[in-house]
């Protein structure tokens, strides 16, 4: 009797719809679940074939498989899952998979069907169904358009490499022709120069101080045209690559006086080149030539853009780690707004008025530093001054 309970609490208790059914189909028992899901109550399908809760159908089909089992013991619907239509009382049509057991009870034959709702996860096959056709979609149209911008790459590609040729072969061009001004242009100019001296020194008896200024202005103008062919000479070497650094050991401070006496020959007015070394060592390995040329670059400026009462301070230190070389002027200063310029080539900060210059100075300085493998640093402020350093690794 308590076993009897205890099944009758299970089967009403299930979490599936359970249906006891005869050989012929006929349902003897239905517990709540099954009730819920078919929409009848248990009065209205006790005593009915289980085809009621089918569509028409598998009616003739679920009645097949009992005929064929019982006649054959050959289990087609018996120990087997399949998925059914179920139909409710009001018509609406759902999923569901129907597990049926034969139970031999009193002599008789009796099927319990298990059926469990399939509703849900046919919903969520169709919208992963849904989901997966349309992330092909997606990514036949995302490859679609891949493809698309491999196409336009590739034929922008083709306009880059044509436009590179060509910029290529203006380059070259333009860096013969450099090249070619620089060198055809040096020698009349250095004959210019040389008369214009001549004009000076032989106007000298004459006491004409027209000559002598005018001989003058020849001679600057001379030297201005001479730094831009140089500039550009500098420029057309680096970019064809024959511009290396020759790394040899030197005296900085006897090359740093040697600049600092050239220059104050070249400075305007009053002004003076104040030098100083710092540090008990003196030699360092670097490319001279570049370190002078970068020097000379760096004081020239300092004098051009200073007033002529101006003092320049050059410095060098060489320490353990460390070799730094600086160059301060107290002159008009750079704009904040053009610092980030500054070593462009043929870039002029706006305040330099009608003071001459190419813009390529700092550009060539800090290539040479590069080269060098250095790091090249400011600082300026407007009419207060500028200051430059190299620092060079000295290990």
């Amino acid at each position: 009797m308590e076993n009897a309970t205890l099944l009758h609490a299970l089967v009403y208790n299930a979490i599936d719809g359970i249906i006891i059914m005869d050989d012929v189909g006929i349902i003897e028992s239905i517990n709540p679940v099954a009730c819920k899901l078919f929409a009848y109550t248990e009065q209205e399908v006790l005593g009915n074939n289980i085809s009621m809760l089918m569509p028409n159908g598998d009616k003739e089909s679920n009645d097949y498989y009992l005929q064929h089992y019982k006649s054959t013991n050959q289990a087609q619907i018996t120990g087997i899952g399949r998925e059914l239509i179920g139909r409710t009382k009001e018509g609406y049509q759902f999923p569901f998979k129907l597990g049926v057991s034969e139970v031999k009870y009193a002599g008789r034959r009796i099927y319990a069907g298990f059926i469990h709702d399939l509703t849900k996860q046919k919903k969520d096959e169709i919208r992963l169904k849904n989901y997966a056709s349309h992330l092909e979609e997606l990514v036949e149209q995302r490859t679609k358009t891949l493809k698309e911008t491999i196409k336009a790459l590739e034929k922008s590609k083709e306009k880059v490499s044509i436009t590179l040729e060509k910029e290529k072969a203006l380059s070259k061009l333009k860096n013969r022709f450099l090249s070619m001004a620089s060198h055809e242009f040096r020698t009349p100019l250095s004959t210019a120069q040389l008369s214009a001296s001549l004009i000076e020194k032989y106007a000298e008896p004459l006491e004409n101080p027209n000559i002598v200024k005018h001989a003058g202005k020849i001679i600057n103008a001379v030297t201005n045209l001479t730094t831009v062919l140089n500039d550009f000479l500098y420029i057309e070497k680096l970019e064809v690559g024959k511009v290396k650094a020759n790394l040899t050991c030197f005296d900085l401070e006897q090359l740093a006086q040697e600049i600092t006496e050239e220059m104050q020959l070249l400075s305007k007015g009053e002004q003076q080149i104040h030098f100083s070394h710092y540090g008990v060592q003196k030699r360092i390995k670097l490319d001279q030539n570049l370190i002078k040329n970068s020097v000379i670059n760096l004081i020239t400026n300092a004098i051009k853009y200073s007033s002529d009462t101006s003092r320049i301070d050059f410095t060098t230190e060489i320490n353990d780690s460390h070799c730094i070389i600086k160059v301060k002027d107290e002159g008009i200063g750079i704009p904040e707004k053009d610092q980030k310029h500054l070593f462009k080539p043929f870039f002029r900060a706006h305040n330099t008025g009608n003071i001459p210059g190419t813009g390529l100075g700092l550009n060539i300085v800090a290539r040479y530093i590069a080269l060098m493998e250095g790091e090249i640093s400011y600082s300026s402020v407007i009419d207060k001054g500028t200051l430059f350093t190299l620092t060079f690794s000295n290990t």
